[in-house]
C-alpha cells in the first residue's frame, strides 16, 4: 500500500531560504504550501513570489500551491491552516521561517544608530513561528504525527549583525525546545535548525557591498536547497522523536545523512569555523 504523499507548509517561501526549502522538499514528492507576501515581480526589493516558489516545487517532482499571507496577521495565518486541513485533512511538516528582514540589517554602526524597523525581525519572525505552531499542533497532535522545523543560525550565540538578529535566532532555539516538550507525548517534533550562510540573492548583494568584508563567505556558503533536503531525511528518521527539543546544526545532520550540496561540496559547520555550539537546555520542567 502506497504512503500518503507528505504535506508540508513553508512559511516565509518568495525568496531565500523558505523558497528553497520548498523546492528540495518538492523534489522529494510533496506538496508544498508555499506562503509569503510578493505575488508579482516588484513587491519587494529582491526577486522571487510565491507563485514562481509554488512552480518551482512542482517543476522538482512534488506539487506547490501559492498562498499569499501575512505572518504578521493572525487571521491570514488562521486562514491559512483552515484551508489545508480543508484541503488535505493533514498536515506533516512545518517549517517556519517567515521573518521580517530589512535592507539596513548589515549596514554599519550600532544597533540604536540603524532604523528602528529593524525591531520587526522579532515582532513578526518570532511571534510568526508561534502563531503558526499554535495552528499546527492540533492537526498534528489529532494525527499523533508529525514535525515542526524552526531556521534559525548561530547569531543565536554570537554577535551577528545587532541585537534584533541575535534575538529572533535564539528565540527559535528556545521556541523548538519548549514546545518538544508539550509535544512529546502526542509524537510530534520541534526541532531547530542552525543554516550556515546562505547563497541567496540577499547575501549575494551583501558580499558584492563589501567583498574585502565579507568575501570570505563566498567559499563557506550552503544553498538554501541544502536544509530543505536535511528536513527531509529528518522527518523520515526513525529516530526524529529523541532529537525533538534540539537545536541541531544542519551541516552536522549532512554529514550523518550523507546529503552533499548541489555541487557536490560538504558546507562545514559553524562549530569548525566559528567555534560555536548551541545553548544546553536543562531537563527542569516548571508547569
Amino acid at each position: 500500500m502506497s504512503q500518503p504523499v507528505p504535506i508540508a507548509i513553508v512559511t516565509g517561501a518568495s525568496r531565500g531560504a523558505g523558497r528553497g526549502i520548498a523546492i528540495a522538499l518538492g523534489s522529494h514528492g510533496c506538496t508544498v504550501y508555499v506562503t509569503g507576501r510578493s505575488e508579482r515581480s516588484g513587491d519587494a526589493s529582491l526577486p522571487g513570489t510565491i507563485h514562481e516558489t509554488a512552480a518551482a516545487v512542482t517543476a522538482a517532482g512534488g506539487r506547490g500551491v501559492a498562498v499569499r499571507v501575512d505572518h504578521a496577521d493572525d487571521a491570514q495565518v488562521q486562514a491559512l491552516f483552515k484551508q489545508v486541513e480543508g484541503e488535505q485533512g493533514r498536515l506533516d511538516i512545518l517549517v517556519n521561517n517567515a521573518c521580517a528582514i530589512h535592507d539596513e540589517l548589515t549596514a554599519p554602526g550600532n544597533f540604536w544608530e540603524k532604523p528602528r524597523n529593524l525591531a520587526d525581525m522579532i515582532d513578526v519572525g518570532v511571534r510568526s513561528s508561534y502563531i503558526a505552531s499554535w495552528y499546527a499542533a492540533p492537526t498534528m497532535v489529532k494525527r499523533k504525527h508529525g514535525l515542526m522545523i524552526f531556521t534559525s543560525a548561530s547569531g543565536a550565540v554570537h554577535y551577528v549583525y545587532g541585537p534584533a538578529y541575535g534575538a529572533h535566532k535564539a528565540s527559535m532555539d528556545k521556541m523548538a525546545a519548549d514546545m518538544a516538550i508539550d509535544l512529546r507525548e502526542h509524537n510530534v517534533a520541534a526541532l531547530s535548525i542552525w543554516m550556515g550562510a546562505l547563497l541567496t540573492d540577499r547575501l549575494k548583494m551583501v558580499i558584492a557591498s563589501n567583498p574585502k568584508k565579507y568575501g570570505h563567505l563566498e567559499g563557506h556558503t550552503e544553498t538554501p536547497e541544502f536544509t530543505g533536503h536535511v528536513i527531509w531525511a529528518l522527518y523520515n528518521d526513525p529516530e526524529l522523536m529523541a532529537m525533538s527539543g534540539k537545536t541541531l546544526i544542519g551541516a552536522e545532520m549532512a554529514v550523518k545523512y550523507g546529503i552533499r550540496d548541489v555541487d557536490g561540496r560538504q558546507p562545514p559547520s559553524c562549530r569548525d569555523m566559528h567555534k560555536v555550539e548551541p545553548h544546553i537546555q536543562y531537563p527542569n520542567i516548571i508547569r
